[in-house]
């Protein structure tokens, strides 16, 4: 009789513990996909404009923006978005690895990624541009012949330059583009170049503006895609939101609030899929 109400007792005790795990493991599979507690998205942390970390420890620039509405469009509040640094070198492998879900972080589409991650998008399409003081005119590529262009230790952008555009330019090469912006600032430099999306994020920081402007001399197409882990079917959930956030005007309102002020004649929000080469 005792071992009759023991056994039926160790078999409650073993269905409640069957209960908790089981309730256990759906929380955990939730948790990247809409609803669950936190969804981790890889961002720039030092990018104006685009993607950065304020010293008040909060989020701002465009890609912050659209990774904001994608993932409430997934499911997620404010709250549960989990904002991860994502330098360029580590993006591949963030979301190989598992680190984070997608990834907006000025990541241009290239046949070359596209073969190791998948892309929703593109939601901005960028040029290579120059930088130069607000008084100063360049109208043309071959303008900068004769001048000094910053290049940021890393960058290919002024070796372009020099390259294809303007054999005669002058690199001077500096740590960062914070070091540029004060070299063009006083004159050490003429120019600072890279994506215009980039600059203009520069350009409509506080300190900046008015004094610096965008030559608006197209070099390049850089078509920004959201990154996610090829075969994830987060990609055509990602595209809808993002062709919603076009229709319902956050787009135009993104753009707006984080380039503004640096006068960006951006181009018009691009067609899902479609990349222009």
């Amino acid at each position: 009789m005792n071992l009759r109400k023991v056994s039926a007792v160790s078999a409650a005790v073993v269905a409640l513990a069957l209960t908790a795990t089981a309730c256990g493991s759906g929380e955990s599979e939730d948790s990247g996909k809409g609803g669950g507690k936190t969804i981790k998205v890889g961002i720039k942390f030092d990018q104006p404009g685009i993607g950065q970390k304020t010293p008040q420890g909060t989020f701002s620039g465009f890609d912050v923006d659209v990774a904001t509405y994608v993932a409430k469009e997934l499911g997620y509040s404010e709250k549960q978005i989990d904002f991860k640094e994502t330098p360029s070198a580590d993006r591949e492998n963030a979301l190989s690895r598992g680190d984070v879900e997608f990834i907006a972080a000025s990541y241009s589409i290239t046949e070359e990624r596209e073969a190791k991650v998948d892309f929703a998008g593109p939601y901005l399409l960028a040029h290579q541009d120059v930088l130069i003081r607000a008084d100063d005119k360049i109208g043309k590529a071959e303008d900068l012949n004769g001048k000094v262009l910053c290049s940021v230790a890393g960058s290919t952008s002024a070796q372009n330059v020099k390259e294809k555009f303007a054999k005669g330019a002058e690199l001077k090469e500096y740590g960062g583009y914070s070091e540029c912006l004060e070299g063009l600032q006083t004159g050490a430099v003429d120019a600072l170049t890279t994506d215009d999306s980039i600059l203009a994020g520069y350009a409509a920081q506080e300190q900046y503006k008015g004094k610096f402007k965008l030559a608006g001399l197209s070099l390049s197409n850089e078509n920004y895609g959201v990154g996610v882990k090829k075969g994830s079917d987060l990609k055509d959930k990602i595209n809808k939101a993002l062709e919603k956030m076009v229709e319902d005007g956050s787009w135009d309102k993104a753009v707006e609030a984080n380039f503004g002020p640096a006068d960006y004649k951006n181009d018009p929000a691009p067609k899902i899929g479609d990349v222009v080469k």
